[in-house]
């Protein structure tokens, strides 16, 4: 699991037919300070989040399994919606 921000969505009025139904959302993957790491990428929305939240996402072929269609075409889903991030620092030794 990682993190990650909605930053925007995506309309797609043709798509694979077990996608039919599915809200697409834009990700810039964060780290736990909110700093963007690598490139945005489309995942599908499984816990009705929105623009501006921050998330919790799945890549691969676990992300599929995360909808009612486990065979669709899915990369990257959404599974939850984070309330808040408490990393503690630790101290070298």
């Amino acid at each position: 699991m990682q993190l990650g921000l909605i930053i925007g969505h995506v309309v797609a009025t043709r798509k694979d037919e077990a996608l039919v139904g599915a809200k697409l959302l834009v990700i810039q993957p964060i780290q736990p300070d909110h700093t963007p790491m690598g490139p945005t990428i489309v995942a599908v929305d499984t816990v009705g989040a929105g623009i501006g939240e921050t998330i919790i996402f799945v890549v691969g072929s676990v992300a599929s399994r995360a909808t009612p269609h486990p065979e669709a075409p899915i990369d990257a889903a959404i599974v939850g919606i984070v309330d808040s991030v408490d990393c503690a620092k630790s101290g070298g030794s």
